[in-house]
Formats: structure tokens, C-alpha cells, sequence
């Protein structure tokens, strides 16, 4: 039972309508509102990570990216997994072939975004970022998992880091195995990757 991009929609707060159509890069505007109205914030300007959520742009991405199934099935790494790259926990308590409804589906979604924006929060601690360059660690950090991007596991992308080198940090966005082989997938997802953080540029890079 898999799902159609273009038939998802975010719950909560963003009330994003996701398209199947390719993605061409966009600047995000933020805001804070006061009495006055909104205060533009430039989402080039480098600012603390804990002032930043996934942008609309991102999980769209995200989305193209994963595809959305009902359905408990395998990853390309063999690991049970459903809705939006969702690795099932025992918590979920979802065998294979178990399915799911859509709202479970974006529930999924959301915490796992949240997950991941914390486990970059962690991973540059002190480290001025923008918008672009967020969302790209954002996806890393949802596709690989925390423990990947560990100083043993990431020595480069850490160092990269602890340097305030944003041109390393891009060098080491690039995460193309599952299973100890190289995926077609991952391959295309980590050259979008690398273009997100480095020119704010979310389109799909098979179709570019």
C-alpha cells in the first residue's frame, strides 16, 4: 500500500500540502511576531540551531525522497520500516505486513522530524547556521540515525564542525551505503544533500 507524494499532508502546526512537483530553490522567510507585526528574519543569516525548525521546503523533500507506505515492509537495509522512512521501534509494536492508517503515518513523521532536529541541535552545539544548511544536516540526521553521525562513526564531519568549516561540513554530507553497499538512492539523496546546505537548492537532482 504505498502512497503518492502528492496526497500527503502535514498535521500540526505547518499545514503543508506536499506536491509532487519538483522543488526549485526558494528563500524561507521566518518571523516572530510582536505588536508591531512581523520581524523579518533572513534565512541566510546565521543564527543558533534551537531558533530553527525544518523548513516546508525540507519535508517536502523529505518525502520525495522516502515515498510513504501504509505497510510495514524492509528497507534497503533490510530493516522493518513505514510511513515516511519510519524504522519501526518496539514501541510501535507493528510486525511485517502490519498496516497503518495516514494520520499514524504523519504522527510518525513529525516526531521523527522533531527527533532529528534535536540530534542536530546536539551534533553543532555552539555552531551559527542558516535555514538551508539546518534542513541539510536536519535530513542527515533523519536518514543515518544519531549513532552514525557519532565522533567515532563521523570523525571528519565532527572535526568539520568543532572548525566552523561550512565547506567540510558539506564534503562530509555525502552517506551512500545501507546494508555495507552502495544504494542508488542514497547516492542521489546525499548529492541533494550537499545542495541544500551549500546553495540552498532543494530540487531533485535526477531531474535537474
Amino acid at each position: 500500500m504505498a502512497l503518492g507524494v502528492s496526497a500527503v499532508a502535514l498535521s500540526g502546526t505547518s499545514q503543508l500540502a506536499i506536491s509532487a512537483v519538483p522543488i526549485s530553490a526558494q528563500s524561507q522567510v521566518g518571523g516572530t511576531q510582536d505588536g508591531a507585526g512581523y520581524d523579518l528574519i533572513d534565512p541566510a543569516e546565521r543564527r543558533d540551531a534551537s531558533d530553527l525548525t525544518a523548513s516546508d521546503q525540507l519535508i517536502e523533500a523529505m518525502i520525495e525522497e522516502e515515498g510513504v507506505r501504509y505497510d510495514v515492509y524492509r528497507d534497503v537495509a533490510g530493516y522493518p520500516t513505514v510511513g515516511v522512512g519510519h524504522l519501526v521501534l518496539p514501541e510501535d509494536n507493528l510486525g511485517m505486513g502490519d498496516t497503518i492508517s495516514h494520520e499514524r503515518a504523519l504522527q510518525l513523521l513529525e516526531t521523527d522530524i522533531g527527533k532529528a532536529e534535536e540530534v542536530v541541535q546536539r551534533l553543532i552545539g555552539d555552531l551559527a547556521i542558516n535555514q538551508h544548511e539546518f534542513d541539510a544536516l536536519v535530513d542527515l540526521a533523519f536518514n543515518v540515525g544519531e549513532g552514525n553521525l557519532s565522533e567515532s562513526e563521523s570523525p571528519r564531519l565532527n572535526r568539520a564542525i568543532a572548525a566552523a568549516d561550512y565547506d567540510r561540513i558539506a564534503e562530509e554530507l555525502n552517506y551512500t551505503t545501507a546494508g555495507n553497499r552502495v544504494a542508488s538512492g542514497l547516492v542521489y539523496r546525499s548529492e541533494r544533500r550537499q545542495r541544500i546546505f551549500m546553495a540552498s537548492d532543494y530540487r531533485d537532482p535526477r531531474e535537474v
